[in-house]
Formats: structure tokens, sequence, C-alpha cells
């Protein structure tokens, strides 16, 4: 006996009570592993957080979020058979299927944050240690008479900067105390040029996102070389004496403003990604935590890839 089909009934199809529409519905911290192949290498698994949305019309009491779940658990399961290279594909990818699931939506977006474990070697003893940096990616799909797909991925990485303001008083003083013992002007001259003088550090914070369209790619590791090479030195987990003293002084030779570190960054970027369109959004920040004072140091730019290289290039 062939049972009778139940129909439930679709509640969020029904008129909301107040039909004004929504710009973003959908859900938050859905966790996931990720399987991303590398060419040559072993793949690399992230356990990593997506945020899942698409907007609302103002006729629908709800959205059906359970084809958010069927969405992303689609491509994961898709990866194994055909692997993604790059985590905002991956998210372009679910965007895609969000659209097509939710007939009522004009816009999908999706967020992917992880940790990436980096394989690093230490300045003097040369011992292997891992770092780790937060990877993220976003991606948006947008609905019109061609379905159009931007993508966006970025990278945060912890790093040392040195005062340089600091830096030129403790410098001043050195100099005047030098004198005061006698020690002839071209010696402490030839003094200050070998010895770094001391000044007052700050724990870094270097992110940077790149948005493109769906065409485009994005080198990841190429964004976090870029970032970790803008601040006054790389920061280790691991570290043998020998190793402490080369941090130190290569920081303290290369003291550095939050400021410098944001325009450092944005100079790589115009070197490192002529590929990129000019259109390619371009976001950079630097937190810097203070140590001698209770807050931090912040500066970001915000600019086309365009607008960047005109700006940049006119002072070549």
């Amino acid at each position: 006996m062939e049972l009778p089909v139940i129909h439930l009934p679709d509640i969020q199809a029904n008129q909301p009570d107040i039909p004004i529409t929504l710009t973003r519905v959908g859900v938050t911290d859905v966790k996931k592993l990720v399987e991303v192949a590398r060419k040559d290498k072993r793949p690399i698994v992230l356990v990593s957080i997506f945020d899942i949305f698409v907007d609302l019309p103002s006729n629908r009491k709800g959205a059906n979020l359970s084809r958010n779940f069927e969405a992303i658990d689609e491509v994961l399961e898709e990866m194994i058979a055909s692997p993604v290279y790059e985590i905002e594909d991956l998210c372009g990818e679910v965007a895609k299927r969000l659209i097509d699931r939710h007939e009522y939506a004009l816009n999908a977006e999706v967020r992917m944050r992880s940790e990436y474990v980096l394989k690093r070697e230490t300045p003097s003893t040369k011992i292997k240690c891992q770092e780790v940096v937060n990877i993220f990616a976003e991606a948006k799909a947008i609905r019109g008479k061609t379905l159009t797909i931007r993508k966006l991925v970025g990278a945060e990485v912890l790093g040392i900067t040195a005062c340089p303001c600091a830096q030129e008083i403790m410098r001043d003083k050195a100099k005047k105390e030098l004198k005061t013992l006698g020690v002839e002007s071209e010696i402490i001259r030839k003094f200050l040029g070998k010895v770094p003088m001391p000044t007052h550090n700050q724990r870094g914070r270097g992110i940077i996102s790149i948005e493109v369209h769906d065409s485009h790619f994005v080198s990841l590791e190429k964004i976090i070389e870029i970032i970790e090479n803008s601040m006054s030195s790389q920061m280790f987990e691991l570290l043998k004496r020998s190793d402490e003293a080369a941090i130190v002084e290569r920081a303290h030779k290369n003291p550095k403003f939050v400021e410098d570190c944001v325009r450092a960054m944005a100079q790589k970027i115009v070197n490192e990604f002529p590929e990129l369109p000019d259109d390619s959004v371009i976001i950079i920040k630097q937190i810097n935590e203070e140590s001698i004072h209770r807050h931090n140091a912040f500066a970001e730019r915000k600019s086309t890839l365009g607008e960047l290289r005109k700006e940049i290039n006119s002072i070549l």
C-alpha cells in the first residue's frame, strides 16, 4: 500500500507582520572541516567557521535556513572528488548554490575564517617551528541579468614593531653621554651605526584583504609574506638565545610606526600583484598593541588597486 504524501506548511513563505526587506538572514558560526588541495604537496585540512547569508524580500516571513547547510555540505562533499585549491573559490561555489536554492534572494554571502599553520625556521639556530596565522575568505553572489561573483581573501599575521620616536630620543641621549666620556665624534658615529638603540616594542597585527572578480586568483601565501615583511621583524614561537638576539637586533634596526607598516604593505601589494585589475578592492590594517601605553595604535588604507597604483607610481 502506497503511503499518502504529506505536504507540510511552509511558514517561512507567509506574509510577515511588518513587511520590510532584510539585508542579511542566515546562520553564523557553522564549523566544518575543509580540505584544501595543493599541487605536489599533501592537502591542508582546516577547521573552519562559516557565516552564510541571503537577503530576504519584504513579502517573506523567513528564509529556508536548512538550504544553507545543504549548500555547504554539498560543496564540501564534491571537494573530495574534485578538490578545491583556494578557500575563496569554495566560498564562491557555496554562494552560487545559495542563489540557486533561495529563489527569492537577490544576494548571497559566505564568509569563512580559519587558522593556517606555516612552517618556519628561526633566524640563527635554524630550528624548524610552526607559526599560526588567521586566514579568511568571503564571496558574494549577486543575481542580475547574469550572476556576478565577487571573492575576497585575506590574512592576519602577528609581528614585532619597534618605535622610531623613542629610539631617536635614546640615540640622542647615547650620543651626548659618549661625548661626555670623551669619545671621538667619528667613533660615536660608527658605534651608533652598528648598535641599534633601545626603544619600546609592540606586538603588531597586520591585516590585508583583497577582493576581486570570480575569474581572478590571489595568492594567500603572498599576502602572508607581504604582511610579515612589512613590520620591524617576524615573530617566532620558539627561540634560542642567539635567535632572540637576532630578532631583537633586526627589529631595532628596522623601526616602524603603525603608519609605516600600512604604507609598506600598500607598496608591496602594488609590486607583487601586477596581474590584478584596477577595480580590485584593497583593505590594509595595522594594529600595534602598545607596551608603554594603555591604548593601541591603528592605521588603515582602503582603496581600489588602481588608486593605489596611481598614488604609489607617482612617487617613484
